[in-house]
C-alpha cells in the first residue's frame, strides 16, 4: 500500500460541517485492492488480539463489535485503516472517533478521512496506522507501544497546557470561536474587533504591573504586611553572610527559594541546620540571583483561585508521597502508585506520574533513605518538597469549607496586587478557621496560576474555574463574532467579494475582505497574491481593527484545509458551472456543487444562503440547507423565482432595467443598471449577475435601499479597484479589454459582452490550462473562435503536466471545431503578444486578453497608455 498524500482539515469540510478537525489520507492499496479483510487468513484473529479494545467500535453495523462483523465479511484496507488510525488515537489518550472511507474515481485508491485532537499526533497516526495495518497483513510483530508513547510525546509538545485547554472548552461550549496564535499557549477568543487574548491565565485584561509585583515576592510581601495580611517572617539574600543574618533574625526552621521562582523549582523546605541551609542557597541559586529565605511554616499548603476579584475555587495541595506497606521498597511503591489509571504522561490524566529526581534522591537522604528502603507500615514517605501536580503531587476541593473570612481575605489579595486571575498560597492547620486565629500565612500570590488542581482534583468536587474567566472577557451583552459574509462559485467571486466590501465600507464598518488578488483590509492590500483558502480568512479575523469580513472562498481551499471560519451570517454562491473537474476527485458538477455547498452549509441558522436561481444547481442545494435561502436571477419571469414571489418570499431580479428587490409582488428598485458602472451600461449580463447577489445580500444584511444604491453607482470598475474584471483601456484608435475570464462560463460571459460591442476587427488573446480536461480546454477555444476575427494564442504558463504543444493543438482543434474561419498565430509569452497585439492594432480594434495574470497584463497595457498620453502615439 502506498500513501499518496495527508492533509489536516481545520475547519467546516466537504465531510462534515460539525467535525472540523480531520485528516485525509489519500491511499493507494495497490496489490490489497483484491485481498478484503476476509481474504487474508487470520487477519481478524490478529487484529482483535493486537486491539482487543476495538470491540467497541460499533461501526455502520451500529453495534458494540460492529467493526470486527465487518472485518470477518469481508472488508477493504483502507476501512480497517480509518477505525486503527481512530484506536490507537484513543489509546494514547486521545479520545476520538469520526471516521469516513471512501472509493475515488481512481480503482484502488481511497479517501480515508478520521477525526484528531492534535494535528501532529493525527498526521502520524495516519502513518503508523498503515504500518500496523501492513504487519497485519504479513502477520509480522509490530510495537504499538512504541507507537502510542510517540504520539503521546508529540502531543505534549503541541498541545494546549490544561489551563489554556480548560478556557478554550469552554469558549467552544459557548459557541466562542478560537485562533491559537502561533505554536505556543497564546490564544485568541472571537473574531475581529471583538476579539479576546490570553495566555495560559495571562489575559489581555491583566495588569502588566500586578503581574510584576506577584513575581516580585518581596515587592508582594511588603505590599501585603503593609495591608495587614498575615505573611511569613523572612528576607531576600544572595550570600551566605545575608544567609545568616536572616536565620540569626527569624531562626530555624526555614524555607528557601529563588525570588522569581516557579513551580516549585529551586525550593528546599523545613531546613533546620546551616549546612543544608547553604546547600539550599546554591541550589536556589541556579534558578535565580536573588534567594528568599523565609520561616518554615508548619500546615498544609492551599491553593486559592480569585477570577475577576471573586473565589471561585481552593484546593488542598499534598506533595508526591508514598505511604509503606512493611514490605515493599520506596521505589516498589512508586512503581505501583504509578500504576493507578488516573495517573499518565505529563498533563494527560487527573494525575502525573512520580518521577525520581534530584528533589526526591535529596528528600530521602535527609531521611537516610535510598530507593531500596522499605518503610514501616503507615510510613508517609515524601518524594518532592513541593506539592505541584506537574511533579506527581495531589490535591484536595475545600472550595466549600473556606471561611468567609478568609474568603474575604483571598479577594481583598486579588484587588491589592491587581490581578484578574489571582493564585494565592496560603500555609496553614485549615481553612475553616480565620488565618489570624490558626496561625497561618500567605506564602506567595500568583500570576498566571495554574487550573489543573481545580478542573480534577484528586478527591472532592471538580470546579469549572474557565467559567468565570469567559464570563470576565465576554460578560452578558459583549459579541465575540464579527458580520461574515462569505461568497463563492465558480465565476464573479471576486467581484461580488469586491462590490459587497465596497457597500459594507460605505455603512460605516472597518471592513477586511479577501480576494483572488490578494487581502485588503479598508482598501488596503495587505498581503498580494491568491487569497482565497483558510489561511488568509483567518488573517482578516486576527485582525484587531476589523468590524466586518468579506471572504471570497474558493474550491481550492475548502478542499485543502477546510473552511477558515466556523461559520458565516451570510453565504453566497454566484454560480456553478464546469471549471477544475477532473481535479481533487472533483469529476462532475454535482461534486463542484458538494464542494461549495460546504459554504452555505456554515451558515448560522438565522442567516441567509444567497444563491444563483438561474442555476440548477445552486437551486438543488437550497434544497436541503439548515438556514434561510433567498435566490437572484436575471428573469422576473423565471419560472422558479415567480414561484417563490407567489410564496411571497424575498429574491433579488433584473427587471426592466433595474436592480430590484421583490418581497412577494412589491418591488423595491434598488438602481437602474445603465447607473451601475460595473455593468458596463447594462451590457455585461454576468456583471449583473454579481450586483443582483451584492444587492440581496447587503438589503438582507439590513443595509438601507439608498445605501446599496449609491454603493452601487460609486463602485467605479478600474484595473485598480476589480483588475482582470472586464478592465477596459481606451486609447486613442483602439480598446483593450483585460479579464481573468478562464473556464467556457467565464468565456461565453465575455462573448455576450462582445455581441454589443462595435469594432472593425475583434481580437483576442487567449490560453489554456495544463489541468483542465482536454473537452475544457476545446470549448474555451471553440467560444474563441466565436467571439474574435483573429486569435493569438499564447502559452508560456500553467502547463501543469502537460507539455505547451499538447495545449496548443487542443486549443487548434477547438478553434477547427467551431465552423468558423478564424486566422491565428502562435506567440508563447503573454507579454510579447499583448505588445504585439497592441503594435499592430488598427483603427476601431477592439483587443481582448483573457489573462491568467492579470497583473502582467494591466502593466503592460498601462504603460502602452501612459506612453500615448505622454507623446501621443503608441
Amino acid at each position: 500500500m502506498k500513501i499518496i498524500k495527508v492533509q489536516a482539515l481545520r475547519g467546516p469540510n466537504i465531510w462534515s460541517i460539525q467535525r472540523k478537525k480531520l485528516i485525509q489520507m489519500r491511499l493507494d492499496l495497490e496489490e490489497m485492492e483484491q485481498f478484503p479483510t476476509n481474504k487474508i487468513e487470520g487477519f481478524k484473529e490478529r487484529i482483535e488480539a493486537m486491539f482487543p479494545t476495538m470491540i467497541e467500535h460499533r461501526c455502520s453495523e451500529g453495534c458494540r463489535g460492529g467493526f470486527f462483523s465487518r472485518v470477518e465479511r469481508g472488508t477493504w484496507m483502507g476501512h480497517v485503516i480509518e477505525h486503527i488510525a481512530l484506536e490507537i488515537q484513543s489509546l494514547a489518550g486521545m479520545e476520538t472517533g469520526f471516521g469516513r472511507t471512501r472509493e475515488t474515481k481512481t480503482p484502488g485508491t481511497y479517501n480515508v478521512v478520521f477525526s484528531y485532537t492534535e494535528e501532529n499526533v493525527g498526521l502520524f497516526a495516519a502513518e503508523c496506522s498503515v504500518a500496523i495495518a501492513e504487519a497485519l497483513i504479513a502477520g509480522t510483530p509490530y510495537d504499538v507501544e512504541a507507537d502510542l508513547q510517540k504520539m503521546r510525546e508529540i502531543r505534549e509538545r503541541v498541545r494546549l497546557g490544561p489551563s489554556t485547554g480548560s478556557i478554550v472548552e469552554e469558549a467552544v461550549a459557548r459557541n466562542i470561536p478560537w485562533i491559537r496564535l502561533g505554536t505556543n499557549s497564546l490564544v485568541q477568543l472571537g473574531y475581529g474587533i471583538n476579539q479576546m487574548r490570553f495566555q495560559a491565565t495571562i489575559t489581555c485584561k491583566t495588569s502588566r504591573i500586578a503581574v510584576d509585583i506577584a513575581c516580585n515576592k518581596e515587592q508582594t510581601k511588603k505590599m501585603l504586611d503593609m495591608a495587614s495580611i498575615p505573611v511569613a517572617n523572612g528576607s531576600i539574600c544572595t550570600d551566605e553572610e545575608g544567609l545568616a543574618d536572616t536565620i540569626k533574625k527569624i531562626g530555624y526552621p526555614i524555607v528557601l527559594k529563588p525570588l522569581d521562582g516557579n513551580h516549585g523549582k529551586g525550593a528546599s523546605i523545613n531546613v533546620t541546620n546551616w549546612d543544608d541551609a547553604v546547600a539550599g542557597l546554591a541550589f536556589a541559586k541556579e534558578y535565580g540571583k536573588r534567594v528568599i529565605v523565609e520561616k518554615f511554616i508548619t500546615g498544609f499548603d492551599f491553593r486559592i483561585l480569585v477570577i475577576d476579584n471573586k473565589l471561585v475555587a481552593a484546593a488542598k495541595r499534598v506533595p508526591a508521597h508514598a505511604i509503606g506497606n512493611g514490605n515493599d521498597t520506596i521505589q516498589q511503591l512508586i512503581n505501583t502508585i504509578n500504576l493507578d489509571p488516573r495517573r499518565g504522561y505529563g498533563h494527560e490524566n487527573v494525575l502525573t506520574q512520580i518521577d525520581v529526581d534530584r528533589d526526591t534522591e535529596e528528600l530521602l537522604e535527609k531521611l537516610g533513605y535510598t530507593l531500596e528502603t522499605i518503610p514501616r507500615t503507615g510510613e508517609i514517605v515524601f518524594l518532592k518538597s513541593t506539592a505541584n501536580l506537574s511533579t506527581g503531587g495531589t490535591s484536595v476541593d475545600v472550595t466549600d469549607m473556606m471561611h468567609p473570612e478568609n474568603i474575604f481575605l483571598a479577594e481583598r489579595i486579588s484587588r491589592i496586587i491587581g490581578l484578574d486571575i489571582c493564585g494565592v498560597d496560603i500555609m496553614a492547620e485549615n481553612l475553616t478557621q480565620p488565618l489570624k486565629e490558626n496561625g497561618g500565612v500567605i506564602l506567595e500570590v500568583n500570576a498566571a496560576p495554574g487550573f489543573r488542581m481545580h478542573l480534577a482534583p484528586s478527591e472532592g468536587l471538580p470546579r469549572n474555574v474557565a467559567s468565570p474567566v469567559i464570563d470576565m472577557l465576554y460578560p452578558p451583552g459583549k459579541s465575540c463574532r464579527i458580520p461574515i459574509i462569505a461568497v463563492t462559485g465558480t465565476n464573479g467571486k471576486t467581484t461580488t467579494t469586491r462590490l459587497l466590501a465596497h457597500i459594507v465600507k460605505n455603512n460605516g464598518f472597518k471592513v477586511g475582505f479577501t480576494t483572488s488578488d490578494g487581502i485588503y483590509i479598508q482598501n488596503h492590500m495587505m498581503e498580494k497574491g491568491d487569497t482565497t483558502g483558510p489561511l488568509s480568512a483567518e488573517y482578516i479575523l486576527r485582525d484587531p481593527t476589523v468590524e466586518f469580513a468579506v471572504l471570497e472562498t474558493a474550491r481550492g481551499g475548502i478542499l485543502r484545509s477546510g473552511l477558515g471560519f466556523s461559520r458565516c451570517d451570510i453565504g453566497i454562491i454566484t454560480n456553478i458551472q464546469e471549471d477544475h473537474l477532473g481535479l481533487s476527485d472533483i469529476h462532475t458538477l454535482d461534486d463542484l456543487a458538494r464542494v461549495k455547498a460546504t459554504v452555505v452549509k456554515s451558515i448560522k441558522k438565522d442567516g441567509w444562503a444567497v444563491l444563483n436561481g438561474d442555476d440548477e444547481n445552486c437551486i438543488k442545494l437550497g434544497q436541503d440547507l439548515n438556514c434561510n435561502v433567498a435566490y437572484f436571477s436575471l428573469s422576473e419571469d423565471n419560472d422558479f423565482i415567480k414561484k417563490l414571489c407567489a410564496e411571497g418570499k424575498t429574491v433579488a431580479v433584473y427587471e426592466n432595467g433595474y436592480i430590484t428587490i421583490k418581497k412577494g409582488e412589491w418591488k423595491i428598485r434598488i438602481e437602474r443598471a445603465t447607473h451601475v458602472p460595473l455593468t458596463l451600461g447594462g451590457k455585461a449580463k454576468f456583471m449583473i449577475a454579481n450586483v443582483l447577489a451584492a444587492t440581496l445580500a447587503s438589503y438582507l444584511w439590513g443595509f438601507k435601499t439608498e445605501d446599496i444604491s449609491l454603493s452601487l453607482q460609486t463602485f467605479i470598475p478600474s484595473a485598480a479597484q476589480t483588475p482582470g474584471r472586464m478592465n477596459i483601456f481606451e486609447f486613442k484608435k483602439f480598446k483593450v479589454l483585460i479579464d481573468f475570464a478562464h473556464n467556457a462560463s467565464g468565456y461565453k460571459g465575455v462573448e455576450e459582452y462582445l455581441q454589443s460591442v462595435d469594432a472593425t476587427k475583434k481580437i483576442g488573446i487567449i490560453a489554456g490550462v495544463g489541468d483542465r480536461r482536454d473537452e475544457d480546454i476545446r470549448e474555451c477555444a471553440n467560444i474563441a473562435a466565436r467571439m474574435f476575427d483573429h486569435i493569438i494564442i499564447r502559452q508560456e504558463k500553467y502547463l501543469r503536466g502537460r507539455t505547451e504543444e499538447e495545449i496548443i493543438n487542443l486549443i487548434l482543434e477547438g478553434i477547427k471545431n467551431s465552423g468558423k474561419t478564424v486566422t491565428y498565430e502562435i506567440i508563447p509569452k503573454e507579454t510579447e503578444a499583448i505588445r504585439h497585439a497592441i503594435n499592430c492594432a488598427e483603427e476601431g480594434s477592439f483587443i481582448t486578453a483573457l489573462s491568467d495574470v492579470v497583473t502582467n497584463a494591466i502593466d503592460i497595457v498601462q504603460e502602452y497608455l501612459d506612453k500615448e498620453n505622454e507623446h501621443g502615439l503608441v
